[in-house]
């Protein structure tokens, strides 16, 4: 009888092990409380100090990095052969983006700016504040992509570019977004449709976010050349969104505003509260039941940087092409009447501590179709 060999067996996720290997620090949990003050280390590929994002809800579907760049520094040229979300944490500075010998295309950002990297065209990234540094988050698909292809020096050193996504865009690929009718669907919603959006902060032609409560409003964003979205909501001071659940991957920057949301996986699961304010993030994970509390006396905003569309995220159950939205109300969503109470003590708790006044209608917590009024 002929023994067969052995083999080391190891679960480690291959993007797990590359980020592991690089010796930067590695943000695991479920929550960063500020993208502005944590610890970065030096990465000699980027040429500048790098963090990872490891939370809970990135299970091996996103990823996310943040870039520290030094004052008054252009870092080396840079490329990644999946396409890349950039959102300003911090600072002000340029982007400078080619591929090949193709001319130079340059645009510049600053706090708050979001736009897309296409799949591997070389860039560099400047800060152009002479004494403070800028932080940039990275988010991306590459840990679903190394599911695939495990190689790290695949996505580093491939020659494949799509030219036609930076050069045969009429108007400028990094030209003002603009907004465009869903013309797809029933609905008259509004979509952010372009590669840069220059201040999310300023931007307020948002679209009533009916249904999920707070009399929030909303604004969904498409990158046309990627599979990649967004979108970014916004609510009042003193009210609180409906609880609801979707797939993995979705990574949630806080621009402005003071609150804190809480996430649970099953009904009677201890709820983990996380407290937010500028600068921070967070994942829910798959499934999880989660609500957003604006616990401050100004409107709060948060960005959702979805996921990639079409990878697999396993959680089809919860999502849609959006990756956030829900498609099944009752299955998907807790109305204010169904809702742990709990979640209004605590909420009214919050509230009195900071000298708030909640501006929940009595009505939400007895009709279970109580819809808030917009004025327009």
């Amino acid at each position: 009888m002929v023994e067969a060999p052995t083999v080391a067996y190891s679960r480690v996720h291959p993007y797990d092990r590359w980020i592991e290997s690089l010796g930067v620090p590695i943000f695991r949990g479920y929550y960063i409380e500020d993208l502005r003050t944590m610890e970065v280390g030096y990465w000699d590929k980027r040429g500048c100090k790098v963090a990872f994002l490891q939370l809970a809800g990135q299970e091996g579907v996103s990823g996310a990095s943040l870039v520290e760049i030094p004052p008054g520094v252009t870092l080396p040229p840079f490329r990644l052969a999946i396409d890349d979300l950039a959102y300003v944490v911090e600072g002000r500075g340029l982007t400078s983006i080619w591929a090949g010998d193709n001319p130079r295309t340059t645009f510049e950002w600053q706090k708050h700016s979001l736009y897309l990297i296409p799949a591997n065209y070389t860039y560099q990234l400047s800060n152009t504040h002479g004494s403070q540094p800028a932080r940039i988050l990275f988010t991306n698909g590459l840990p679903t992509a190394m599911t695939a292809i495990p190689d790290p020096a695949f996505y580093f050193n491939s020659p494949v570019v799509n030219t036609e996504i930076l050069y045969g865009a009429e108007g400028g690929f990094y030209s003002q977004a603009k907004v465009m009718r869903d013309a797809d669907r029933a609905s008259t919603r509004n979509i952010w449709v372009g590669n840069f959006f220059p201040d999310m902060l300023a931007w307020d032609h948002l679209d009533p976010f009916r249904g999920r409560g707070a009399g929030g409003r909303v604004v969904w964003i498409s990158f046309p050349s990627s599979i990649h979205g967004s979108h970014m909501s916004v609510f009042d001071a003193g009210t609180y969104k409906k609880g609801h659940r979707h797939g993995p991957g979705v990574v949630i920057v806080i621009p402005t505003g003071e609150g804190y949301s809480v996430m649970w996986p099953t009904d009677n699961a201890k709820k983990v509260v996380i407290p937010w304010h500028e600068g921070s993030v967070f994942v829910p994970p798959d499934g999880w039941w989660h609500q957003h509390f604006n616990a401050g006396g100004t409107p709060a905003r948060y960005v959702a940087l979805h996921a990639p569309t079409g990878m697999p995220t396993g959680a089809a159950s919860f999502t849609d092409s959006a990756g956030e939205r829900i498609t099944n109300r009752e299955r998907d969503q807790i109305e204010y009447p169904d809702e742990d109470p709990w979640i209004r003590e605590h909420f009214e708790e919050q509230l009195a501590k900071r000298g708030v006044k909640t501006r929940m209608p009595e009505e939400a917590y007895r009709e279970r179709n109580f819809e808030w009024t917009y004025d327009d």
